[in-house]
């Protein structure tokens, strides 16, 4: 569906994009993630044809994507982080006037914007025009002009920024809906919940640079930590802190505010092996979780980069 080889993008003496190399497959729901700054936008803008790259290649539908082909671009639809939306026209104004960027045909564009309109949730709203609106509603105004036209590939652009928990699961479940209904999803957040929940596959980019791809299985499997166990309300001195660091599988160890965080390899038995350190030494404690790998875990290995949850 899109193949980017060798692309490389500078501003200046920066380079943006560092002969980044992406696949991506029909029907996936793609998740391009990585820190700020690490090249995502940009390589957006380049599938766009909306920046010039300095080399490199990229064919979307198995064709080379140029600024003007247009037959490529009819077949792609964007939801960026910043709505993009006017407020002189009504909810349903916007919405059709999108669509006919891209179908001229009235009859069928009326029902494409009714389609759109009913997908969002908005038929309450359709005379409203966006200043009206709260954030959650607005962002879904935003995704109906995006998505109207039903492309077969949409690219969203952090699009559950800044909006309530019902808002966000119903972006959610809209965007899983449409990739049941055949499009092909390019989705980037900084939240990794939202990603493990609909991500079939994942690229990682640093520096411009795509350094993981795979499923959030196949990620998790390429770093170190195999369990995170975190022990609340536990006083421990340097030499306790220095003990639980040499215990078998243990290779990091945090002590802050009475909170103890134990990341260890994969191996059976490490929080077992904690708790009965502590109970020889007497060392009282509060609540105990232990954690599987997360996204997160993955990118403060790989990047070290925690992004927010």
């Amino acid at each position: 569906m899109i193949q980017i080889e060798n692309l490389v993008k500078r501003y200046g003496n920066l380079v943006a994009l560092d002969h980044l190399n992406l696949q991506i497959q029909e029907g996936e729901v793609f998740g391009l993630l990585g820190p700020n700054g690490s090249g995502k936008t940009t390589a957006i803008n380049c599938m766009l044809a909306l920046l010039k790259y300095d080399r490199g290649s990229i064919r979307i539908l198995g064709e080379e994507m140029t600024p003007d082909n247009y037959r490529v671009k009819q077949q792609i639809g964007i939801v960026l982080q910043n709505v993009a939306v006017f407020d002189e026209l009504t909810v349903y104004e916007n919405i059709d006037y999108f669509c006919g960027l891209y179908v001229r045909e009235k009859e069928k564009r009326k029902q494409l914007v009714e389609e759109a309109v009913q997908f969002v949730g908005l038929e309450e709203f359709v005379k409203t025009r966006p200043g009206k609106l709260s954030g959650g509603l607005l962002r879904r105004l935003n995704i109906a002009c995006g998505i109207a036209h039903k492309p077969k590939i949409i690219i969203l652009d952090e699009p559950t920024v800044a909006v309530d928990p019902q808002s966000r699961n119903r972006i959610l479940e809209g965007i899983q809906e449409l990739n049941r209904q055949g499009s092909t999803i390019i989705y980037t957040s900084h939240y990794m919940e939202e990603v493990e929940q609909i991500c079939t596959r994942i690229a990682i980019l640093d520096h411009g640079r795509s350094i993981a791809v795979g499923t959030k299985e196949e990620l998790k499997n390429m770093i170190k930590t195999g369990e995170t166990v975190t022990i609340e309300g536990v006083l421990l001195t340097p030499e306790q802190i220095l003990s639980v660091r040499e215990l078998p599988h243990v290779f990091s160890v945090e002590y802050e505010e009475q909170i103890l965080t134990v990341r260890c390899t994969k191996a059976e038995h490490n929080l077992i092996r904690l708790l009965h350190y502590l109970q020889e030494q007497e060392i009282p404690f509060g609540r105990v979780f232990s954690e599987l790998p997360t996204l997160n875990d993955v990118f403060l290995e790989i990047t070290g980069t925690k992004l927010r949850d």
